[in-house]
This record gives structure tokens, C-alpha cells and sequence, in this order.
């Protein structure tokens, strides 16, 4: 079996030479039309140019500030959800991969605890952040609130 490389039939155009005689079709104005701007050489029209009526980037108001880029986004993990894996699994301490094999969060996302909910059992738990009522709940029990 031979294998052809070359592009099919029609696939591949042969470029216009502009200004190359009469004959071609092409000759005499090159495409360009009779004299004016557009017609002289160098002429390139600037970006966002919209014929004199006012751009698209004048017409929009300018918008203030900036967005940062590394910007951490938490995954909000409540200390409800928590104690019901605590007790389920049988253990005092939680960390961010036990919230991720859970199914709590996703793996590898920085997860902050959340305060909705009572603890009964004190409880050391390992996350990105904390929200205030989260570490008073935590701390109220004997636990700790340890941040990574």
C-alpha cells in the first residue's frame, strides 16, 4: 500500500500575482482600485478603525480595577458534614484528602471550613482556611483548627 502526501485535487489554489499585466486579470490597479488612500502603498487601516464612527472600544465604558490572577478560590466544607464523617469513619482527626476521598471536595482544591453545624466530639482538623464560628466551634470541644 503506498501512502500519498500530496493535498487532493483542488485543495490547493495557485496565489494571485497582482500587478503582473493585463493578461492576468490582475494587471493595472491590482485589485486595488482607481487612486485614494486604499490604493497606495504602506496603507494599512488601524485596528478597531470603524470608518470614523466612534469604536467599540471608545462606545463601552471603562471599567475599573483589575482582576487578580492568583486569586485563591476555597471550597466551602461545613463542620456538619465534618462530624457526620467523623463519626462514620471512627476518627479525631480530618485532614483535606479524608474531605477528598469523602466526596466533599475535590482533590487538590484549597478547602475552607465553614461553621454551620454543631460538633459533639472535639476534633483536629487540617484545612486552608477557617471561618471564625468554624474555629470557636472547633476550639469549644478541645479541638483543634490546624491550617496548612
Amino acid at each position: 500500500m503506498t501512502i500519498d502526501f500530496r493535498p487532493a485535487d483542488g485543495a490547493v489554489k495557485k496565489r494571485t500575482r497582482k500587478g503582473r499585466g493585463n493578461a492576468s486579470g490582475h494587471g493595472g490597479e491590482a485589485g486595488r482600485g482607481h487612486k485614494g488612500q486604499k490604493s497606495r502603498t504602506g496603507y494599512s487601516k488601524r485596528a478597531g478603525f470603524e470608518g470614523g464612527q466612534t469604536p467599540l472600544y471608545r462606545r463601552i465604558p471603562k471599567k475599573r480595577g483589575f482582576t487578580a490572577l492568583e486569586k485563591t478560590q476555597f471550597f466551602p466544607v461545613n463542620i456538619d458534614a465534618i462530624a457526620i464523617l467523623a463519626t462514620l469513619k471512627g476518627v479525631n482527626s480530618v485532614s483535606v484528602e479524608d474531605l477528598a476521598v469523602a466526596g466533599l471536595c475535590r482533590k487538590g482544591v484549597a478547602v475552607k471550613v465553614l461553621g454551620r453545624g454543631v460538633l459533639t466530639v472535639g476534633l483536629s482538623i487540617e484545612a486552608n482556611a477557617f471561618s471564625k464560628s468554624a474555629v470557636e466551634k472547633i476550639e469549644a470541644l478541645g479541638g483543634k483548627a490546624l491550617v496548612i
